[in-house]
């Protein structure tokens, strides 16, 4: 006999197996057991989730041979037919393939005749998203009054792409992702039942890499025994499908605590030249630090919603959290969310998070120290500046309720005249507290500061501030322009330089040949070739 796949081997045969899914299962069952058969239902939900599964079992509770029961037998030839495939009175259409008007017309004269040894003629059409208006015009009355023999059971992954029409001639159940837990679950007795040496973390990582659908899940194990023939490890799924291991994303968070920004730059090489896709790193890294924020904020060891990770792991992450304020990090999240965001623009990657790992190492520290026994933690180097901020609003104050900074040095004080000042306020003024403005911004989103970094002072008239962004930055530009964000800069401008104050931004267009001009070495060569920046 040829080889059998497991998505097919270990496909559900009865109500009870089907994983994920008990409120369909259970209503369902309660259906048939109270004879209040609907002549027409759709199943919508993911792929890979139990949909035609369940069709199947559906139809052979109601054409099985020993009668209709909720526990179909799966031994009478009735039974046998419908799970292979072969039954004349299942037919299973792919609603992509027979898609339009004659398919259907062809349906419904063949819907006329009665079962040949079944007590039902029941069709599954799958993906009937696919079929055309006309097609589905065409169905519209057979599916109102079918004769008493026929069934329907439609499947689909874009019931928004159904007609209304058809939707309202049907009883909808809408099937479910499959929970992480329920997944690995099946997967270790799947691997018990075939006898195969597997670690528990590496399940609980094909059923988070397959995303709610079983099916994956289950050709993910598949392959993984094709590729490894003793134990299967962690690092044999990594090689299979590019995950980034757990023991790198524990390597960066400890790099970004130590403030080592030379040893994350390697990192972030060493995983490049390996082939390793830096989206999924990025990703990767975006759900490690959210794993971070829920220890951080957790009282148990395992965090609030960490289920779905190995017991080491979760308890190795709850003891990384009490290093980290939780001010860096939802810092270090906004910075790789918008990181995420940048690269869609210049189609790449590796440039964007390089920056943003020189910004969480070289910027300001808020890495956490233990206080006391307890779980109660200091940041190190608070951002400079206490005595300009102690009337900044409630609206741009932190979550802990206010901002700890200590007293300014010389260099960062801004002269009492603009404390103080109430008048019109000009651009030497502005330039004298950019700085402490950068800081204070930084202090309460950071994605905000980063951005504003790149700009330049162009001028302050009526007490309108302009900032030019370089060439190419209307994605920053528009970040900025967002009315949460450009309130906080206007009152924090309003409250350092004693005045109201509004900013406007605008996008330079000579930026780049300014800066250029700037450059001895370009200096030098426009003097010797007579040339200009272009």
């Amino acid at each position: 006999m040829s080889y059998l796949v497991f998505a097919r081997k270990w496909r559900p045969q009865n109500f009870d197996e089907v994983i994920g899914q008990e409120h369909v299962a259970t209503t369902l069952k309660n259906a048939i057991s109270s004879s209040r058969i609907a002549h027409a239902y759709i199943f919508c939900g993911p792929r890979g989730v139990g949909k035609t599964s369940t069709a199947r079992i559906f139809a052979k509770a109601l054409n099985c041979q020993k009668g209709v029961s909720i526990n179909p037998c799966n031994v009478c030839p009735a039974c046998k037919e419908i799970s292979s495939g072969s039954s004349l009175d299942v037919l299973e259409i792919d609603g992509a393939s027979n898609r339009g008007i004659d398919e259907i017309r062809q349906l419904r004269e063949n819907i006329k005749f009665s079962p040949s040894s079944g007590k039902f003629k029941i069709y599954i059409i799958d993906e009937v998203h696919m079929l055309t208006v006309e097609a589905f015009n065409a169905l519209l009355k057979t599916l109102e009054e079918p004769p008493e023999h026929a069934k329907f059971i439609f499947a689909t992954t874009m019931p928004n792409k159904v007609l209304p029409t058809i939707l309202s001639r049907c009883q909808r159940f809408d099937f479910r992702k499959v929970p992480i837990p329920k997944i690995a679950q099946k997967l270790a007795e799947i691997a018990k039942l075939e006898h195969i040496k597997i670690e528990e973390s590496v399940l609980i990582a094909i059923a988070k890499a397959a995303d709610g659908s079983l099916r994956d899940a289950e050709s993910i194990l598949d392959q993984l025994i094709s590729y490894s023939t003793d134990k299967i490890s962690i690092k044999n799924l990594s090689s299979i499908l590019g995950l980034i291991e757990q023991d790198v994303l524990f390597e960066f968070g400890k790099k970004i605590i130590e403030a080592d920004t030379p040893a994350l730059l390697k990192l972030l090489d060493s995983l490049v030249s390996s082939g390793k896709d830096l989206s999924q790193l990025l990703d990767s890294l975006i759900e490690y630090f959210r794993n971070l924020m829920i220890a951080r904020i957790s009282d148990s060891k395992r965090g609030v919603d960490l289920a779905d990770l190995p017991q080491e792991f979760a308890e190795a992450i709850h003891k990384q959290s009490k290093l980290l304020s939780l001010d860096k990090i939802l810092n270090v999240l906004e910075l790789l969310i918008n990181v995420k965001d940048l690269g869609k623009r210049i189609n790449s990657l590796r440039i964007p998070l390089e920056i943003a790992f020189v910004r969480l190492t070289q910027g300001s520290n808020e890495i956490a120290d233990k206080k006391s026994e307890g779980d109660e933690f200091l940041d190190k180097r608070p951002l400079a500046g206490e005595a300009i901020i102690k009337n900044i609003p409630e609206a741009i104050k932190n979550e802990r309720g206010s901002i700890s900074i200590p007293e300014a040095n010389e260099s960062e004080k801004i002269p009492e005249k603009i404390i103080e000042s109430s008048g019109n306020i000009d651009l030497s003024m502005v330039n004298s507290s950019w700085n402490s403005f950068l800081n204070i911004i930084g202090k309460s989103k950071m994605s905000v500061a980063t951005y504003l970094s790149d700009g330049r002072l162009e001028r302050c008239e009526a007490n309108i501030i302009e900032i030019s962004l370089p060439k190419n930055s209307d994605f920053q530009k528009e970040f900025l322009e967002h009315k949460d964000n450009l309130a906080l800069m206007e009152q924090t401008f309003s409250q350092l330089l004693g005045a109201r104050m509004r900013v406007n931004f605008l996008i330079s267009q000579r930026e780049a040949e300014a800066r250029a001009e700037e450059d001895n070495f370009v200096k030098g060569v426009l003097d010797k070739f007579k040339g200009r920046v272009v």
